[in-house]
């Protein structure tokens, strides 16, 4: 069984040694409140019409504990999850919320402490009406995503790792962690200089 928690021993940054520029999903999915811990977990994905949240509030209460929930809205521009919808999925054990889209209730989603990413923040919700497929392939963010693909996300971004290459691409981002916890900023500047000044001759 896969230890999911453990992907977050390492930032997103730390896997960009190993994972191509489209498994980091785009800048403008952020985290909502400062100060959120890193999460790691295997998403759940989620697909919803614009301006509905059906199968988001269905996800709650189907995913798995230690879940990120990661939804595709096609473009929703009204709240797909809010503070009563967090709580409960906190209160079910899933680790976090991935949306290519927007939220409301920030203060009570913040003062609980659940972690969500998002493009932002609008008062209105959506309605509750489309029944869509259970886990489907989605893209979020740019990335495609599977259900059981690893999540990492911090303030640094949001790193989708596939499920088949785990393994591999932790070592790689332990090896990065591990080469840089032991580089002091001296000697990273004194081999960066040297790589520019050769670069610069060239």
């Amino acid at each position: 069984m896969i230890d999911y928690k453990k992907f977050a021993d390492y930032a997103p940054t730390d896997y960009a040694d190993g994972l191509p520029r489209d498994q980091f999903m785009n800048y403008d999915i952020k985290a909502l409140w400062s100060g959120m811990e890193r999460i790691s977990g295997p998403a759940y994905t989620v697909e919803v019409p614009a301006g509905d949240s059906l199968m988001m509030h269905a996800a709650i209460y189907d995913a798995p504990v230690g879940s990120i929930i990661v939804a595709k809205t096609n473009g929703s521009d009204v709240a797909v999850a809010g503070g009563n919808v967090c709580g409960i999925a906190q209160k079910h054990g899933i680790a976090g919320f991935i949306i290519d889209g927007v939220i409301r209730d920030i203060g009570e989603i913040r003062d609980m402490q659940f972690p969500v990413y998002a493009k932002g923040i609008i008062p209105k919700p959506s309605s509750k009406k489309h029944v869509g497929p259970i886990n489907p392939q989605i893209d979020c963010g740019g990335v495609i995503v599977n259900t059981m693909d690893i999540i990492v996300a911090d303030e640094e971004g949001i790193a989708v790792i596939p499920a088949a290459d785990a393994d591999k691409l932790y070592e790689i981002a332990k090896q990065r962690f591990d080469t840089d916890s032991a580089t002091s900023l001296d000697d990273w500047e004194a081999s960066h200089h040297a790589k520019i000044d050769q670069l610069m001759d060239n």
